[in-house]
């Protein structure tokens, strides 16, 4: 008897334990829902090769934006924002809040555009953190694995490969109809390529919006990008309002984005999400064209004014101050830190950032930002110059290397090097070289680039991302060689890579028109075999040993020495098929 009420004591115990315990859980779970819908949505908008000036708010008299002039109007503008000169740094940047050369990208071609697979990125971070994530438009961070968006935290994709619709390897293709990658598998599409990519933003946020998760959406357009196609509808008006008819195109391209962005207010407004949704709009480098650019010097690739400086816009109403403006120096490697702690994402300890967070000066908590120096430098090549096209930014000077050699791979460098000195805040346009007259200065800029410079090599010594050639991850692994090829002195030597299973593979290269017969061959690790083939052939099968290293495939007409093709085109692109 006594075991017998001891037992049913216990148990009524238990229950009332029980009940306490299941209580306090309903309680922390309503405490979670709460704090996960306290949690803003996010839209990063990038768009590509849209400068300073080709903004209606920043004095632009010829070109229509109102939907960015109201966002500049209602939001946060950050005036002294800046980016890398040219597309992949800027992305690598973006994502990672890291300064590119950490993440293995180096230009944006020709083997340079390769993040490492192990970087952490935005959109990974948030996914851990309880995200949907999903990104529409130009990654051109890698098109291979472990590069690609579905490998670095998106759950969902709309994409094209490589730095622009129409480049290798998806040639041919247009901004209309064209041939994008959904989640991997390629597909066409119907419509211009803006109004797809917004299109389809909006249709992942209308399924996500009544979920358990907040979204983090990644909308980088490849307009006003070349090649320069609109409707005529929307370029023609500018034509006929006396502008080239490039100019004309290119602010067709930027009208139709606007509208964009219209429609995407418009939604949010009536889905009841604009006040829970952080929207950011950044432009990644200063125009490719010349056009009214603000006054400010140089265009993209540039690492004066004109090539770095980009428009900065911040929406989150109630929370963002209605019209700020702010003209403390800023940058791309800012705004992974400054999403976090606006979303509450805890950042790993192990994961050392270049950026700060900004979100105290967006909410308006405080006016400065630490005093600091931002840094910049872009080339084409494989091999980082010291000092070649960089830039080094402070709050007031600004101290620039090598103005206008991004495109020489062979640099020839006096014992000192070529250096300009402006003070920005006076001199925004760059138009007086202080150099010899704040030596001080100028010397304390140099001092701080070459301890950034060193920091750079230190971290993965310039080397670019690796191709992982694993079926079960990605089959078939296509090569793209202008696009991923190791190039030097302007020739492709193959590609860098880590074969994951040993086996037989079916290898495809792209002939282009020729018609010959000749060998295809392949130089792994040393070991040169080839196989022949005729003239309408274009495969033949390798055995190809597992490991790391330069993978070199090339196709040789018989008789003749091997060509190499230099052109942005699908010629010498290669298909990798593993057989068992």
């Amino acid at each position: 008897m006594q075991l017998s009420f001891f037992n049913n004591k216990f148990i009524q115990q238990l229950f009332m334990i029980s009940g306490t315990v299941l209580a306090l859980g309903d309680c922390f779970s309503v405490q979670a829902e709460i704090l996960q819908s306290e949690r803003p949505n996010v839209i990063l908008i990038l768009s590509d090769d849209q400068g300073y000036g080709d903004v209606g708010f920043h004095g632009n008299t010829n070109l229509k934006t109102p939907h960015l002039d109201q966002m500049a109007a209602k939001g946060v503008e950050l005036s002294r924002f800046y980016c890398s000169p040219v597309c992949a740094p800027t992305r690598a940047s973006l994502m990672t809040g890291r300064y590119y050369y950490r993440t293995g990208v180096i230009h944006t071609s020709r083997g340079g555009a390769k993040m490492h697979g192990d970087e952490v990125t935005m959109a990974e971070l948030l996914k851990d953190a309880g995200y949907k994530t999903g990104i529409f438009g130009k990654w051109h961070l890698g098109d291979n694995f472990p590069m690609r968006p579905q490998d670095q935290g998106f759950e969902e994709s709309l994409i094209h490969k490589s730095g622009g619709i129409g480049q290798s390897p998806d040639k041919p293709n247009s901004y209309f109809n064209s041939w994008l990658w959904k989640n991997g598998t390629q597909q066409k599409v119907v419509g211009y390529c803006t109004d797809v990519f917004f299109k389809a933003a909006i249709d992942f946020i209308d399924r996500e919006k009544t979920g358990p998760k907040p979204f983090f959406v990644y909308l980088p357009t490849n307009a006003p990008h070349t090649p320069l196609e609109v409707s005529p509808s929307y370029w023609r008006p500018y034509q006929k309002a006396g502008l080239n008819e490039t100019t004309a195109k290119v602010y067709g391209m930027i009208s139709n984005l606007d509208d964009n962005l219209g429609k995407l207010i418009a939604y949010l407004k009536r889905s009841h999400l604009l006040d829970t949704t952080i929207v950011l709009f950044i432009g990644d480098n200063g125009p490719q064209q010349k056009r009214f650019n603000a006054g400010l010097r140089g265009r993209k690739s540039s690492t004066y004014e004109g090539g770095i400086r980009v428009p900065f816009l911040a929406s989150w109403p109630g929370r963002f101050q209605e019209g700020m403006k702010s003209d403390q120096i800023a940058a791309h490697i800012d705004v992974l830190p400054t999403l976090l702690a606006l979303t509450k994402t805890p950042l790993p300890e192990t994961l050392k950032l270049d950026g700060i967070d900004l979100s105290s000066l967006l909410l308006n908590k405080s006016k400065a930002l630490p005093k600091r120096s931002l840094f910049f430098q872009v080339h084409r090549g494989l091999t980082p110059q010291q000092y070649q096209n960089s830039a080094v930014v402070s709050s007031r000077f600004k101290l620039v290397g090598y103005p206008g050699t991004f495109g020489n791979e062979n640099l020839m460098r006096s014992n000192e090097p070529t250096l300009e000195l402006y003070d920005i805040l006076i001199d925004p346009g760059e138009k007086n070289n202080l150099i010899q007259t704040k030596t001080k200065i100028a010397q304390q800029l140099r001092q701080q680039y070459e301890s950034w410079f060193l920091s750079m090599r230190q971290s993965r010594n310039f080397e670019p991302g690796l191709i992982i050639v694993n079926q079960e991850k990605e089959s078939p692994c296509v090569l793209c060689r202008y696009q991923d090829g190791n190039y030097f002195q302007g020739r492709s030597q193959g590609w860098m890579v880590k074969i994951t299973h040993s086996g037989l593979y079916k290898i495809q290269i792209d002939k282009g028109q020729v018609q010959k017969s000749g060998k295809l061959i392949v130089n792994w690790q040393g070991r040169q075999t080839h196989e022949y083939l005729k003239q309408s052939e274009s495969m033949a099968d390798f055995e190809l040993s597992e490991g790391t290293g330069l993978l070199d495939i090339w196709f040789q007409v018989e008789g003749e020495d091997r060509s190499h093709p230099t052109e942005n085109g699908t010629v010498g692109d290669v298909i990798l098929k593993r057989l068992d």
